[in-house]
């Protein structure tokens, strides 16, 4: 099994939206993911409610069966809309891929 963790500290405001609002889209859209995508064991997306000068604002857990999987989830183009939003409203992104 493959574990895949993301985390996104977001731009104040992108896309005529505040942080706050923008986070809860990237949830809305990327748990929408489970359903859409074939291979996707678990996908969880948590909002930070404890700010402070080294925390994220989104997390991404997902799990796997490979690596192959993940990399299909990466390709699919509804995932490829997610990530043309993310691209647009996130300031900086954190991703650790592992296997257990």
């Amino acid at each position: 099994m493959l574990k895949h963790i993301v985390m996104w500290r977001l731009k104040d405001e992108a896309e005529g939206a505040t942080r706050a609002e923008n986070a809860r889209k990237m949830q809305q859209m990327l748990e929408a993911l489970l359903t859409k995508i074939p291979g996707v064991l678990v996908l969880e997306v948590g909002l930070n409610v404890v700010d402070g000068p080294t925390a994220s604002d989104v997390c991404l857990y997902s799990e796997f069966p490979s690596l192959e999987a993940m990399q299909a989830y990466q390709e699919h183009p509804e995932h490829q809309k997610c990530v043309a939003f993310i691209k647009a409203v996130a300031a900086e992104r954190r991703a650790v891929d592992y296997h257990c």
